[in-house]
């Protein structure tokens, strides 16, 4: 394998972050991996989901969101394309003949996957398939539609999805393949604090909705002296009328370009997972742990158990068993600024020396280090 690759990235968007985590850390890996000297060009699907959804509901913050994604990822070369139509087979064949490395994410069409992975013997490049979410444990048919035994390797964003490659999918070779913070991007900031509490993240899909009212909206209606604010988009009525009643200001959407700025006119954050990964998946931390650290602001968890030792918990971040505990500990926080301060600086230390993107992209070009020899 050559020092310098020619990678190709297959996702759902780098463009548009709407309802996308994904593209948080897919955004960061793939400037490291320019900064390393490789050539990497990214596909995405014209008009796709996320970037249609926030066209039609954000209006002018969208073009402000994709703006100023052009502005602080200027490395990044986005190229479209139409699956459906009759040039396709060609534009693929043209775009990977001297490729090296195809990642493909799993938000794809897999008929697309599909098509990549058939033209992979004839133009010899590796190709990684990349998991960063639930459904090989959820939905699992879903991942089964992709032609997995092609592939090369799988990296899985958590051990609990890499043993479900390996024990029920039957993939030879499955990497750990954690997420982590583009610390160019998510950094500490200097600002004003206007905010004492601030959640990030969305409502959708009924998967936290009991935990968003234990540990978020009941907390909030016990600390009615607190500013306690939410970002996030596709929250029903029925869940704006909730926060309204406890008094939490909901400011809609948030591209994550801004999100260090949001984070630093704030004391504390509160994460709180999907039950899937407090549950069957329980130690996997989603790109918001790994993004609040990042940027230095104290962090309080509903219940998550770090099984891999990605952290260390009560020192990088707290973790609370019910809601009455996050609320006193929200209120500690808050009237505490030595102890906001110690953690963190803990969790800040925890993540430069660990969790970067660059890291990330060392990891990756060992693992095709591993794959060609």
């Amino acid at each position: 394998m050559s020092q310098k690759l020619n990678i190709a990235l297959f996702s759902h968007s780098m463009v548009s972050d709407w309802n996308h985590g994904n593209a948080h850390f897919l955004r960061g890996l793939m400037r490291e991996l320019v900064r390393m000297g490789h050539t990497v060009r990214c596909y995405e699907e014209l008009n796709s989901w996320s970037l249609a959804n926030m066209m039609k509901s954000e209006g002018e913050r969208a073009i402000e969101a994709i703006d100023a994604f052009r502005r602080a990822y200027p490395e990044l070369d986005i190229r479209f394309y139409k699956s459906g139509n009759s040039e396709f087979q060609q534009f693929l064949e043209d775009e990977l003949r001297e490729t090296n490395l195809v990642l493909l994410h799993e938000w794809n069409d897999p008929q697309v996957v599909n098509r990549v992975l058939a033209l992979k013997e004839k133009y010899g490049f590796i190709a990684l398939f990349h998991d960063s979410h639930h459904r090989a444990h959820t939905r699992a048919g879903e991942i089964l539609k992709f032609n997995l035994h092609l592939v090369d390797g799988v990296l899985a964003f958590g051990e609990s999805i890499r043993r479900i490659y390996v024990n029920g999918f039957g993939v030879r070779r499955v990497w750990t393949f954690h997420e982590a913070a583009d610390v160019q991007q998510f950094h500490p900031l200097d600002r004003k604090k206007e905010i004492d509490v601030i959640w990030i993240g969305n409502w959708g899909d009924e998967e936290r909705t009991a935990e968003m009212e234990e540990f978020l909206i009941g907390p909030a209606s016990k600390l009615p002296d607190l500013q306690v604010v939410a970002h996030g988009v596709r929250y029903p009525e029925v869940a704006l009328q909730k926060l309204a009643a406890a008094n939490v200001g909901y400011r809609g959407y948030l591209p994550n370009i801004f999100s260090s700025q949001a984070y630093a006119e704030s004391m504390v954050t509160v994460h709180i997972p999907r039950r899937h990964y407090a549950n069957g998946l329980a130690g996997i931390p989603t790109i918001r742990v790994f993004e609040a650290l990042a940027c230095g602001i104290p962090l309080v968890c509903s219940p998550w158990n770090d099984d891999e030792g990605l952290f260390r918990p009560g020192e990088d971040y707290l973790v609370v068993d019910d809601g009455d505990q996050m609320a006193a500990e929200l209120q500690h926080l808050v009237r505490d600024t030595s102890a906001r301060r110690q953690l963190a600086e803990n969790g800040l230390k925890t993540i430069r020396e660990r969790h970067t993107c660059a890291h990330r992209a060392q990891e990756l070009i060992s693992i095709c280090q591993e794959i060609a020899s």
